[in-house]
């Protein structure tokens, strides 16, 4: 913050001086970013990686590379089979400016005091899936009481498995929950050594097999227990290049645009199918019944900042988390804010225009 009683002990050329000085100093630092470093959740079962929605998408359109590539600044896509934990981590030590994140693990690093700013939403309202042994007979997590539950530990997964039981008045002590990452857990769960995990589409691959039953999904619960998704930003790098950030918002709006048209539900499917070398039909079934439109909205309005404030305070009463703090002081929704009115700006001068008018 610049003080003005620096400069009243200044001429008025020196004081304008050094204020250039500090535009300049602000600028060069600007120009020193060369690469900018964005976190992903590995979701793929295969060698190539994917975050699948948006990252995909952006991934396969280059959205980000384009936009940075005149001024030399390189996208770095950093995807971690650690997950939440692991980007936390990352963030906390300053290896990354961006992070694409599940509700919980972001909600963990704010509320043990990692600056992050709540930038965007990327999905929400995503479904999460009980999957059981074959033959089991379990279709309820009443039923699952005193069995071994797979649970990625440190996840959105374990926070939607929390509101889940709250639902139906249950806890996780309820159960012997195991800690496992998902790809072990549909492993364990094919070997008949766990009884059931609570995980995301992941699970219809095992189902398609003959290796488990999926009797419950979120949606059976009026929605409890649904995942959302968040972007994050590293605060120092949000404070230090605003413009940076500005730019990589707006870059990623006609990904969202694209994600966003049902038409392009099979095509999306299709993408994500290739780059997490999950079956196709697992996506489908997944995607039954649900719009894209809704899924991928990236406003930070009333009703997602309410939902993840209701997560926080879930969070907390689990004990989950050692320290509560206010959702909407975390957001920092001006740079979406901004690209949705350039956005909705050039498509009302697009209709105006004499061409659109023919």
């Amino acid at each position: 913050m610049i003080r003005t009683f620096f400069f009243k002990s200044m001429s008025l050329p020196a004081a304008a001086l050094s204020l250039a000085a500090l535009l300049v100093s602000s600028q060069v630092n600007a120009d020193t970013v060369k690469e900018i470093r964005i976190a992903v959740p590995d979701i793929s079962a295969g060698t190539t990686p994917s975050g699948a929605g948006i990252v995909d998408v952006l991934r396969e359109q280059q959205s980000l590379e384009k936009e940075f590539e005149k001024d030399g600044i390189k996208i770095r896509w950093d995807f971690f089979k650690g997950a939440g934990p692991a980007i936390n981590e990352a963030l906390a030590n300053g290896q990354e400016d961006f992070a694409y994140l599940g509700d919980f693990p972001a909600i963990i690093g704010k509320a043990g005091g990692l600056d992050t700013r709540l930038l965007s939403a990327v999905a929400r309202d995503v479904k999460l899936y009980l999957a059981v042994q074959p033959g089991s007979g379990i279709t309820t997590l009443e039923a699952l009481k005193g069995k071994r539950v797979a649970i990625f530990r440190g996840t959105a997964t374990q926070l939607s498995f929390a509101s889940a039981l709250a639902h139906q008045g249950l806890k996780e002590s309820d159960y012997k929950v195991v800690n496992l990452d998902y790809n072990a857990a549909n492993a364990a769960l094919a070997a008949k050594q766990i009884d059931g995990t609570w995980a995301g589409a992941g699970v219809f691959a095992l189902k398609a097999r003959g290796l488990a039953d999926v009797p419950l999904n979120t949606a059976d619960l009026d929605g409890a227990g649904s995942m959302q998704a968040v972007l994050l930003g590293r605060g120092a790098f949000v404070d230090q290049h605003p413009e940076l950030v500005a730019r990589l918002i707006k870059a990623q709006q006609p990904a969202i645009a694209w994600l966003r048209n049902d038409e392009h539900k099979q095509d999306y499917i299709n993408l994500v199918a290739r780059l997490a070398s999950f079956p196709a039909q697992i996506l489908t079934a997944d995607a039954e019944g649900q719009s894209l439109v809704k899924i991928f909205a990236p406003q930070l309005d009333a009703p997602f900042l309410d939902n993840l404030q209701r997560s926080v305070d879930l969070a907390l009463d689990a004990k989950l988390i050692r320290k509560g703090f206010e959702v909407k002081s975390w957001a920092e929704p001006r740079f979406l804010d901004d690209a949705l009115q350039a956005e909705s700006k050039q498509a009302s001068n697009a209709l105006q225009s004499p061409q659109a008018s023919r």
